[in-house]
């Protein structure tokens, strides 16, 4: 804008000189010139030197994120601990030409655990401060392509044959026929639940993604709450949820309580929250695609900020770039093509409160996830 104003003057001065431009005058009318030319260049660099503090400043609070994030997640060396008595890994795809992501299928087993473990989790009604037990457990099996996925939920009642399991502080646990599955955890953590389902699928468990109740409920109020609908009423004092039949918004905390409901549904078993639990997944699901959330960064921080907070996996997946890189790889992935099921199961024929696997439908499923 200075250029055609300066140009506009040099032309009006010229015609009042006869088109001469030469002597002091010249000279004097040279200096505003300099001054403008000069007043412009500290201009320009009061907004670089403005841009690049800006530029600083973001990338120190990128760079702080990105460590607040990081450290968030705690990892445990499971394939260390578990060696190579393992079923077998399942063979990956190549990535495509244009892509540097991973695209073969994968196994993750996902606990949900009831740890009482810091004054949130015991507010939200966790286990007892000695230890935890894997209140949900599911396998997550992506296929081949990333394009859908099969959830499928382990009753905690369910009776099977509890491996020995590897200890951090050295030895093994004892093995255990009829055991209830969520015991597994509870004597030797994410590292005996993970060989106990690879005992039981005969599925090699490629990561391992823990959440305590705090970290649910975080979660769910990051995503805005979460929508469903009940098609009974739900009555349930121990969960502290009181629901009538209909579709309701539920926020963090009363999201948590339709995850652990058990005796306000069914016939109070663990199947009938199993059902409860595989519904919020799915709305869950669907609230990420419907909002958009990867192209809200600041929503998508505080909704990362919510799950690493509470997050326990796997040393393959304990850094925020080894999660976003599996979290690109399923962006193809919508809710409409992921599956839940549940582990066919029948009543323990020497205990009517515990279930057992039923086969040989039981032993199908987790073949078609090999």
């Amino acid at each position: 804008m200075f250029l055609p104003v300066r140009g506009h003057s040099r032309g009006h001065d010229r015609e009042r000189d006869g088109g001469h431009g030469g002597g002091e005058e010249a000279g004097r009318r040279a200096e505003p010139g300099s001054s403008t030319r000069s007043g412009r260049s500290g201009a320009l660099k009061a907004v670089g030197l403005t841009l690049a503090g800006v530029l600083v400043l973001g990338a120190t609070a990128a760079g702080w994120a990105y460590w607040h994030l990081n450290g968030n997640i705690t990892g445990v060396d499971i394939n260390n601990a578990l060696g190579d008595n393992r079923p077998p890994r399942t063979l990956a795809a190549p990535s495509g030409e244009e892509s540097d992501l991973p695209g073969g299928a994968l196994n993750i087993l996902v606990l949900g655990s009831d740890s009482r473990s810091g004054t949130e989790n015991q507010e939200l009604g966790g286990g007892d401060s000695e230890g935890a037990r894997s209140d949900t457990a599911m396998v997550v099996h992506i296929d081949a392509g990333r394009t859908s996925a099969t959830v499928v939920s382990i009753p905690r009642d369910t009776l099977v044959a509890r491996p020995s399991c590897p200890l951090d502080s050295g030895g093994w646990t004892a093995a255990a026929y009829s055991a209830m599955f969520n015991s597994a955890y509870s004597v030797g953590g994410p590292v005996c639940a993970v060989k106990t389902v690879e005992s039981l699928t005969d599925v090699r468990m490629d990561h391992y993604v823990e959440i305590d109740f705090s970290g649910f409920a975080k979660l769910v109020d990051a995503l805005g709450g979460v929508t469903v609908t009940t098609e009974q009423d739900i009555d349930d004092d121990k969960s502290h949820l009181h629901l009538e039949a209909g579709t309701h918004h539920l926020d963090g905390t009363r999201a948590l309580a339709l995850a652990r409901t058990r005796h306000g549904v069914g016939d109070g078993s663990d199947l009938g929250r199993i059902e409860l639990q595989q519904m919020l997944v799915k709305a869950m699901l669907e609230e990420v695609t419907a909002t958009g959330l990867l192209n809200d960064p600041a929503r998508l921080y505080r909704v990362a900020d919510a799950v690493t907070g509470s997050l326990t996996t796997d040393t393959g997946l304990d850094s925020l770039a080894e999660l976003t890189t599996l979290a690109r790889s399923l962006k193809g992935l919508p809710a409409e093509n992921v599956r839940t099921v549940t582990l066919p199961v029948v009543t323990a024929p020497y205990n009517p409160n515990r279930v057992v696997a039923k086969e040989p439908e039981a032993s199908e499923l987790w073949e078609s996830l090999r």
